[in-house]
């Protein structure tokens, strides 16, 4: 079990963030606002597109295709936007220091069929270095699709984004967080953890290139804001803030110990969801399953009705547990997006609120649904949401916090 009382010792949280996860997302407002700048230097702002492409492809990996998928929910039906994971893996070369190659630099990707002259291929990587992202640009090259390419500067990535006529964009790293070489020896060096802050390398460059395109419409101040979002919440959650006022040692403590499904009401809240089970179990080392109401209720029926949704045990109450390790439960999160809800004005600069069961505001049959079913079943159900009016602000409010809930439970289970 968790012991609550060390997200409350920031000596001991410093301690144990060997790889500067907290500085990293910490930082995330400063990565908006550098990789804004820089891609204004490298072209965009000065791009004229001749329409919209037909559908706009993008390939990577990890939060690169986090990237993709918000961007899909973001546009919504008026654009087709398909993430290109990696669909093959082979035995990556080992580099000249002697060092273990990187599992990544063996994978592999496919353009679809259909991928032609009306369509824009972005390949986004934070190590610049994988092969098979390189022969993609150059298939896509081959085909007559428009190419951008976001990668480190002087990245085989970047050098092969000017041989096929690609608009290189840089992508921003985390500087001196990411040059500390953490203390032990990993215990897989090829499958490294992802930077925590790495999403928003991949995704402010893409979403300034999108809104250049015409694939969202988004405010024209809509980045800089997010920037400024991130920020507020790195000082909410910061480590020497206490648990009862850091909504994300809040969020972690409340999620130990348990199963956590996380549900979602609409596609922004999905992106949110599906982003914090990816970090749970890269950050935190827990399992947890993501869905869309309100399909999720279906999928997740079964477990309500099976050992981990049991609100009582049904063995001898009076026995003695002391020597039995406690047990798993289900706990529900709910993410959603309530724009003009009551009091969202004030609340919204607070970050996601925290919906009490009681609330008398409005809700879909789904969301009213879930709470039926979870209280049916004992199992607890806590609703987030953000009542900010912009999807994009909203998006990375839920983000944010959870971002750092994910680090700070692996953090206190790793001292624990």
């Amino acid at each position: 079990m968790l012991d609550d009382t060390l997200l409350d010792d920031p000596a001991a949280l410093q301690r144990a963030d060997r790889d500067r996860a907290l500085l990293a997302l910490a930082g995330s407002g400063a990565r908006v606002r550098t990789a804004l700048r820089l891609a204004d230097a490298a072209g965009l702002d000065r791009l004229r597109p001749d329409g919209r492409p037909r559908a706009v492809l993008v390939a990577g990996h990890g939060s690169a295709l986090t990237a993709a998928e918000i961007l899909a929910a973001l546009a919504g039906h008026a654009s087709l936007i398909t993430p290109l994971p990696p669909t093959e893996a082979a035995a990556p070369r080992g580099d000249r220091a002697g060092g273990p190659p990187a599992f990544t630099a063996g994978l592999g990707w496919q353009l679809p069929g259909w991928a032609g002259p009306l369509d824009l291929l972005v390949v986004s990587s934070a190590d610049g270095g994988e092969p098979g992202l390189v022969s993609l640009a150059e298939q896509a090259y081959a085909r007559g699709c428009a190419v951008v390419v976001t990668a480190p500067a002087g990245s085989p990535l970047a050098e092969a984004a000017l041989q096929v006529r690609a608009l290189p964009l840089p992508y921003v790293t985390g500087g001196s967080a990411e040059d500390e070489t953490p203390a032990g020896a990993a215990a897989e060096p090829d499958l490294p953890a992802e930077d925590p802050a790495a999403l928003w390398s991949h995704l402010t460059p893409l979403l300034a290139l999108a809104q250049k395109v015409g694939i969202t419409q988004l405010p024209y101040d809509a980045l800089p804001a997010v920037a400024d979002l991130l920020d507020a919440t790195a000082v909410r959650c910061r480590p020497d803030a206490a648990a009862y006022t850091n909504p994300a040692k809040g969020l972690a403590a409340r999620l130990a110990g348990t199963v956590p499904l996380l549900w979602a009401d609409g596609p922004i809240a999905g992106a949110a969801a599906a982003r914090f089970a990816a970090q749970l179990a890269d950050r935190a080392g827990r399992p947890a399953l993501a869905g869309l109401l309100p399909q999720t209720l279906t999928a997740h029926r079964g477990m309500f009705t099976g050992q981990l949704g049991a609100g009582a045990d049904p063995d001898d109450f009076f026995r003695d547990r002391v020597d039995e390790p406690d047990p798993l439960h289900l706990q529900v999160l709910l993410l959603r997006h309530a724009p003009g809800a009551a009091g969202g004005a004030d609340d919204a600069a607070d970050g996601p609120v925290e919906v009490p069961e009681d609330d008398p505001g409005p809700r879909s049959f789904g969301v009213s649904r879930a709470h039926r079913l979870a209280g049916a079943h004992d199992v607890r159900l806590t609703e987030y949401a953000s009542t900010r009016p912009d999807a994009l602000h909203a998006l990375a409010d839920l983000i944010a916090l959870t971002d750092f809930a994910a680090v700070y439970l692996g953090l206190a289970a790793a001292q624990s």
